[in-house]
């Protein structure tokens, strides 16, 4: 396959691609197969001799969609969304063309660029303070260790990276239950340890309470351990929980302790104003992290890290051997100084092309629609019988239940096997509960109301 291949058949892929996304509300959102179906269908070994991507094309177009869970369903109501929208898409095909690897500037000084000024037009659409830079990660996860790290190094005077732990009292970190479990991940992967997280306990909204967390770090320093920094919820998976942000920030600030907020998911309805009190004080945290992959449309994969002062998380993750110095340009911005990896995608491409096909306002109001949708399916959903809302929706994310967890474990795999919306499960309070959460890019309030259509005939049936 040659270049003048590639024109002919990227052609090819875009026809397909139009006939997928309208043919969509015909497909069953959640693949019917059993594990193993796929692999059944692929040769053991791969070919000694070129085949014809004729060939190659059929057998991807006859395997591979009735494989896949369609997260560009507009009936995907399951996890949080990974929207791609088609002006993304379209940046996407740009930036594998050129296949850049934006590691440093002199790489690739278009992506670096554009990375900070993509940063910055984000910053403004949160309504964040103009002192906030950042820098585009792959996702949350890798965000959220990125800042775990970062305390880490500032708790121990940045002697983690050369000495290693082990002649340190032990690190703790406090977060609440509502937290992902990313959050988890990364102190395990940053060697502090699983017994060193630290749950706080929530109040009667699931929010972190402040004065629980005082106490928490109070005792940890009398008994001679280090307290080194705060995760915040900010629209928890779960059940989409808000701490009190501002309240517990000023909880440990008093103690001197950094504090990063994840607000992966709702971080995107920051875009409207009227949604901002729900993480009032965010302006007081140190380092911020939110998913436009999620929310608003941009291709995953792509997370924003918004940080107060970038010094101690370059200080931690930077490493500038002579092969990756730029000659003559000794202070100027590389990327993976701020993050975990070496490599890095042209990531800030396709937000520049969404923000500009769809506008802020556009998006913004898609995520009203959402919201207001999901209110109105969770009021459909609560007048069938034996359907009870058991968290209000909190933006666009809700969860219900029938009178016994077997029973609603039992409603939940007859709505996901029929097909035509699709929907997970969390618990809360112990309780198993279906959570509905409203946000793909193209559904419908037609869409949405589909919710209690299934769940009304399912239940009736």
């Amino acid at each position: 396959m040659n270049h003048d291949d590639l024109n002919h058949w990227s052609k090819r892929a875009a026809d397909w691609t139009t006939d997928y996304h309208k043919g969509l509300r015909d497909r069953p959102v959640r693949a019917p197969l059993t594990p193993g179906a796929i692999a059944a269908q692929l040769p053991a070994v791969a070919p000694d001799a070129p085949e014809p991507m004729e060939v190659i094309f059929a057998d991807f177009a006859r395997i591979v969609p009735q494989g896949m869970t369609h997260w560009q369903h507009p009936r995907f109501f399951a996890y949080f969304p990974a929207n791609a929208s088609p002006a993304s898409m379209l940046a996407e095909q740009l930036a594998n063309a050129m296949a850049c690897q934006g590691m440093l500037w002199q790489t690739s000084p278009a992506a670096t660029e554009m990375e900070q000024v993509m940063v910055g037009w984000l910053r403004e659409a949160l309504g964040l303070p103009a002192g906030f830079v950042g820098t585009i990660h792959d996702s949350a996860t890798t965000a959220t260790l990125s800042a775990i790290l970062t305390m880490r190094e500032q708790a121990t005077a940045f002697q983690g990276n050369i000495t290693g732990m082990s002649g340190h009292a032990p690190l703790r970190f406090y977060a609440s239950a509502q937290t992902h479990s990313s959050v988890d991940k990364a102190v395990r992967v940053a060697g502090i340890g699983q017994d060193n997280l630290v749950k706080i306990a929530t109040d009667a909204s699931f929010s972190m309470q402040p004065e629980a967390l005082r106490e928490a770090i109070a005792a940890d320093q009398a008994a001679g351990m280090l307290p080194a920094g705060v995760v915040l919820c900010a629209g928890g998976t779960s059940i989409g929980a808000f701490d009190r942000i501002a309240d517990c920030i000023a909880v440990a600030k008093a103690y001197g302790l950094p504090v990063h907020v994840d607000a992966a998911w709702a971080g995107s309805a920051m875009i409207c104003p009227e949604f901002r009190h729900l993480w009032q004080g965010v302006e007081g945290a140190d380092s911020i992290v939110f998913n436009p992959h999620k929310w608003l449309g941009v291709q995953f994969d792509c997370a924003i890290q918004f940080l107060r002062d970038p010094t101690a998380q370059v200080k931690t993750l930077g490493l500038r051997p002579t092969y990756l110095e730029t000659a003559g340009r000794e202070e100027i911005v590389n990327f993976n100084e701020w993050t975990v990896p070496l490599g890095r995608r042209f990531r800030a491409l396709k937000i520049w092309f969404t923000l500009r096909a769809y506008g802020v306002q556009g998006l913004r109001a898609r995520i009203r629609n959402h919201v207001t949708w999901a209110q109105e399916s969770a009021l459909a959903l609560a007048a069938i019988p034996n359907v009870k809302i058991i968290t209000q929706p909190i933006l666009s994310l809700y969860t219900f239940a029938l009178p016994d967890d077997a029973q609603t474990e039992n409603l939940l795999n007859r709505v996901n096997d029929d097909g035509r919306i699709y929907l997970t499960q969390t618990r809360h309070e112990g309780r198993y509960v279906i959570r509905v959460q409203v946000g793909q890019f193209d559904c419908t309030r037609a869409d949405v109301m589909m919710i209690p259509q299934v769940v009304a005939e399912l239940i009736g049936g």
